[in-house]
């Protein structure tokens, strides 16, 4: 088994066509069963991934990582990016994410096309996990927070997550979760401005260099790295500005 551990974390990204390959053989990704891991995600994951059928039918890697980090459930999650398939197996209590490669320097064409292909139980454990021998190696594990950031700021998805949506206002809570990732310019301005006060989305997305694709982004991203506050009684609370059903249909649309 240590030897396919070994084998797992030094693995180059497979093609998509070797994928479709071994998961019409097999049913699984094979990333999996290398390290004879559980066969079946929780019921309450699996629960929660139910609830957004459609957003998984579209690849949606957002609300996949949101509902893991909702329920502290670890996942490996393979991902298409442009022709090569990117495991990566999220560990939300430990804010850490596992791949053979930093996904954080994938290209910005393959960002934006990003989708999720598979969500399985994870084939690795955490650093410091008693079952030892199913660690991965050490230098494949990379902190969370950054990858969640690039996939929000970056990747596929151009309205609110659906935890977060609706009626509501919002304030950063913990700027020191965001302290070492990049917010240049209107961003880093609105991240600072929501320090100080709680505004609706429809206020954030008329913030100086801010535009309502922008403003979700960020509040996406704020969300994912646990530095945000959602409040739906705050005399701020407003409703997602009507524009994002009139410029992307059904509030689902993608690039």
């Amino acid at each position: 088994m240590r030897e396919a551990m070994r084998d797992f974390a030094a693995s180059t990204l497979w093609r998509i066509s070797a994928f479709e390959r071994v998961r019409a053989e097999t049913g699984t990704s094979g990333f999996m069963r290398l390290a004879g891991g559980p066969t079946l995600l929780p019921s309450t994951l699996m629960a929660d991934l139910r609830q957004i059928e459609e957003d998984l039918q579209e690849g949606d890697i957002l609300e996949v990582i949101a509902a893991c980090i909702r329920h502290r459930e670890p996942a490996l999650l393979c991902l298409q990016h442009e022709q090569l398939v990117w495991p990566i197996t999220v560990f939300p209590d430990e804010r850490l994410y596992h791949s053979p490669r930093d996904m954080t320097g994938a290209s910005a064409e393959g960002l934006a096309e990003l989708r999720v292909l598979t969500v399985e139980p994870p084939g690795v454990r955490p650093p410091g996990h008693w079952m030892h021998e199913r660690v991965g190696q050490a230098d494949c594990y990379r902190p969370l927070a950054p990858l969640l950031w690039t996939m929000a700021l970056n990747g596929p998805r151009r309205t609110l997550l659906s935890e977060i949506g609706g009626t509501a206002a919002y304030r950063v809570v913990d700027r020191s979760a965001i302290e070492n990732l990049n917010a240049p310019g209107a961003l880093g301005s609105a991240i600072e401005r929501l320090r100080k006060e709680s505004v609706s989305m429809r206020d954030v997305a008329r913030f100086p260099g801010m535009n309502v694709e922008r403003a979700a982004r960020l509040l996406n991203a704020l969300y994912l790295t646990s530095s945000l506050m959602v409040t739906r009684t705050n005399p701020a609370a407003r409703s997602e500005p009507g524009l994002l059903r009139g410029l992307f249909g059904s509030g689902k649309a993608r690039r």
